[in-house]
């Protein structure tokens, strides 16, 4: 159940069903093999064993040459987490998703310059968000500032963390710029912002088409 407030904010009573039995028996070798990008959600770290599915995943991909994706999901896992989170981005993460409140807490930084510092060559890619500011990309050398999406109107921030990356991930797998891949990105965390639930409709791929050029 996801309640949301005036100001387009959300609190999330979360069932997590039967991700909470996942383990490494349930890691499909020959999907992740034959997978550009193995995507890892934080929110999943918590049992045991779905620490060894996520390790296990990350080991199988960067065997087949393959890339890792992650998402830090919520500040309140990297609270928790946060020491077993620095070593597994450093050590098994080839592109980072983390918004501005998730990287602070990571680095226990009061600055976001200080964190995009520190982030900085621990892994392949880190793609950080900054709701109203947009988004910056830092791989390398490299820094991209990307303006967040203008919205008429914001009703419902709920997914717009998850449609950002599916819209870069999206982009880097069919080897478009980094850039680019962000706007459509922050296309996709646009158009889903701008009506209530998680679900986009149609004018998703209208959106996306305009961010692509």
């Amino acid at each position: 159940m996801v309640m949301v407030t005036p100001d387009a904010q959300r609190s999330m009573c979360t069932y997590l069903g039967a991700c909470v039995e996942l383990g490494p028996e349930d890691v499909d070798e020959t999907l992740v093999r034959a997978s550009g990008i193995t995507y890892l959600e934080g929110y999943l770290w918590d049992p045991p064993a779905a620490k060894q599915a996520f390790r296990k995943a990350a080991r199988i991909a960067h065997e087949s040459g393959k890339r890792v994706a992650l998402s830090l999901s919520d500040p309140f896992c990297v609270e928790r987490y946060r020491e077993e989170f620095l070593a597994f981005v450093e050590d098994d993460v080839d592109i980072l998703f983390a918004n501005e409140q998730e990287l602070l807490s990571l680095y226990q930084v009061d600055h976001f310059d200080d964190a995009l510092q520190r982030v900085r060559g621990h892994c392949q890619i880190a793609a950080l968000t900054r709701s109203a500011k947009g988004s910056v990309i830092v791989t390398g050398d490299e820094v991209h500032v990307i303006d967040a999406e203008p919205v008429s109107q914001v009703v419902d921030t709920t997914g717009a963390g998850d449609m950002f990356a599916a819209g870069f991930l999206f982009g880097i797998a069919r080897g478009i710029d980094l850039a680019s891949a962000a706007r459509i990105g922050s296309a996709a965390a646009g158009h889903i912002i701008g009506r209530y639930g998680a679900r986009p409709d149609s004018g998703l791929l209208e959106d996306v088409r305009s961010a692509a050029g």
